[in-house]
């Protein structure tokens, strides 16, 4: 199989991602578009390194597994603690944590 063919995929998944984060209003589900458009980025790397012949790609695509993961550990505890005060997953909502 062609490498250039999981760039492509990379750019779709990552461009899915972009519009679900600019469209979408719920915290969770822009948390998981986030989430995707990491996972097209971890593709990219690999697919770089691959391409180059060098291990490069894949030590950064395994740190930005490690910053994702603890992305998700304080993005879920940020959107408990707003969905705990407010009954709602809203972005809009979002602000009010400020108080």
């Amino acid at each position: 199989m062609n490498p250039y063919n999981y760039l492509y995929v990379s750019a779709i998944l990552f461009t899915i991602g972009a519009v679900g984060v600019v469209v979408r209003r719920n915290a969770i589900v822009v948390f998981m578009c986030v989430e995707l458009m990491l996972n097209a980025a971890n593709l990219s790397f690999v697919t770089f390194s691959r391409i180059n012949g060098t291990l490069d790609g894949q030590v950064v695509a395994f740190f930005t597994m490690v910053v994702a993961a603890c992305e998700v550990v304080v993005g879920l505890a940020i959107i408990v603690t707003i969905y705990r005060s407010r009954r709602s997953a809203s972005i809009d909502d979002a602000s009010l944590l400020k108080r």
